[in-house]
């Protein structure tokens, strides 16, 4: 499959390819160009020109097209979730519902982008008037992570083109294939050339070059908080706007009057969904004492009921994690664990054996009794790796669970809504859930505290980081005549 850029599918000008593999297998599902600068370029200035006009295009009518092109993804949700199973691992079902959730989102923000108004302030003043509009902020670079290709996408690009801004996309190396079907189903939806283009590379030299471009206006990324650091250094030699959605090491706090069996089934649902690769999930978890026995009870028997497999051939909770890298991190923190005196109640080993032994299979890990220090308790680990602990003063888990450099979502557990609230407020993340995990809302706000990002995504919220404010003083000659 070739890059899509200028409405047309497009080899490298240099000739180079690589190979996209199937996680759970092995085996090669297609190959894509692995990009240059020329080829960076190219995208770019096909956005530049397309920006000029479709800036101009009415409100409506960016509505329209995007209510097609979300149209067009639910009815295509199963062949576009199925090339998304082959290329990242997660099972068919949770891959069609990331289409069809991604289309969902896209509704969204085409219904937000019709509320957009500027504003007259009354001056008082005859013959003068200040109005504040907004406009587009220009071309815009979409940084996406291979975890969840088109959602994290489309936060991005359904927002950029209701505000009326053109994109260039650099999907991960491991997922691009889902990306560029997306293109050409906008395409199809009516989308002028240019609006949304696609290039495919590997490194991060390439996504370096987009940012460094003096034409985009506006990065958007979401991934890793060290590249989130390094991209915010480069776009700043610009002044572009920079949208971050960055890492996250999540803690729930289970008080002991809590529900301990909606506890331990929410916490085991939203730790291990795509086998734990997303930056909101449930990495640590603080157990109020009374309860901690009966809560690794519960959630032991909940994770154990995680079967794990092929997503395509099998009706299984979780498929293998998508490279080995993504694999050695969840095998440290086990590692780290087990050295410093946890217990594994569930998992801890890769499967193997059979069809295990094609791709990087492992069952989802509960270790106990993790201290603070450990890798499980202070890094995101990105896999499906659990840790928990006890504790005795409700003061104290809040400390815990603030003790780190992230702050992008936590979660509270408690019968009593006085407690949940109050350590809700207390805890420092930009989204915190409340005696359930539900999956966020497509209109509020999601992004991060502290070295968890910058700025906010989807609903209004999302389209309002993709426009800039421009005040225009108008003099007039107030007289009738």
């Amino acid at each position: 499959m070739d890059m899509f850029i200028d409405g047309r599918w497009v080899a490298a000008q240099g000739g180079a390819t690589f190979d996209v593999l199937d996680p759970a297998t092995g085996d090669t599902v297609d190959r894509v160009p692995d990009a240059g600068r020329a080829d960076v370029d190219a995208a770019i200035r096909s956005a530049e020109t397309a920006f000029q006009a479709w800036k101009a295009t009415p409100v409506a009518e960016r509505a329209r097209l995007q209510k097609a092109a979300a149209r067009l993804m639910r009815e295509q949700a199963e062949d576009l979730g199925r090339l998304l199973t082959r290329e990242l691992g997660r099972p068919l079902a949770g891959a069609i519902g990331e289409i069809q959730r991604s289309a969902e989102l896209l509704d969204v923000y085409a219904e937000e982008g019709l509320r957009l108004h500027a504003e007259m302030p009354l001056t008082g003043v005859a013959g003068e008037k200040i109005i504040i509009t907004r406009e587009p902020v220009g071309v815009v670079i979409a940084i996406t992570p291979f975890n969840y290709p088109v959602t994290l996408l489309c936060f991005k690009l359904g927002a950029a083109l209701m505000a009326g801004c053109t994109v260039v996309a650099k999907p991960a190396e491991d997922t691009p294939l889902s990306t560029l079907r997306l293109a050409e189903l906008f395409r199809a939806a009516g989308f002028p050339d240019g609006c949304f283009n696609v290039v495919t590379g590997r490194g991060p030299d390439i996504g370096m070059q987009m940012i460094e471009h003096p034409t985009p206006r506006k990065i958007a990324f979401t991934g890793g908080t060290r590249a989130g650091k390094a991209i915010a250094a480069a776009a700043a030699g610009t002044m572009k706007r920079v949208t971050l959605e960055l890492g996250g090491q999540c803690p729930a706090i289970v008080c002991a009057d809590a529900d301990i069996g909606a506890a331990a089934a929410a916490i085991a649902r939203h730790a291990f969904a795509n086998s734990g690769q997303f930056c909101y999930r449930v990495n640590r978890v603080y157990v109020e004492r009374p309860a901690y026995a009966a809560f690794l009870d519960a959630l032991a028997d909940k994770v154990l009921q995680l079967d794990v497999g092929n997503g395509l051939t099998s009706n299984c909770a979780l498929g293998p994690v998508v490279n080995e890298k993504i694999y050695r991190n969840s095998e440290r923190h086990i590692a780290d664990a087990r050295a410093n005196g946890a217990t594994i109640r569930t998992g801890g080993a890769r499967l193997t054996g059979g069809d295990y032994d094609k791709g990087w299979f492992l069952p989802p890990t509960v270790i106990a009794d993790a201290g603070p220090s450990t890798l499980i308790m202070t890094e995101e680990t990105f896999g499906p790796v659990l840790g928990v602990a006890a504790f005795d003063d409700r003061r104290e888990a809040l400390r815990l669970a603030n003790a780190t450099v992230y702050g992008l979502a936590a979660f509270v557990f408690s019968r009593n809504l006085a407690t949940a609230l109050t350590l809700a407020e207390r805890l420092e993340a930009g989204s915190v859930w409340v005696n359930d995990i539900q999956r966020s809302n497509q209109r509020a706000p999601f992004g991060g505290m502290k070295q968890s990002g910058i700025g906010r995504e989807k609903g209004r919220y999302g389209i309002e980081d993709y426009l800039e404010y421009k005040t225009i003083y108008l003099t007039y000659d107030a007289e009738l005549r």
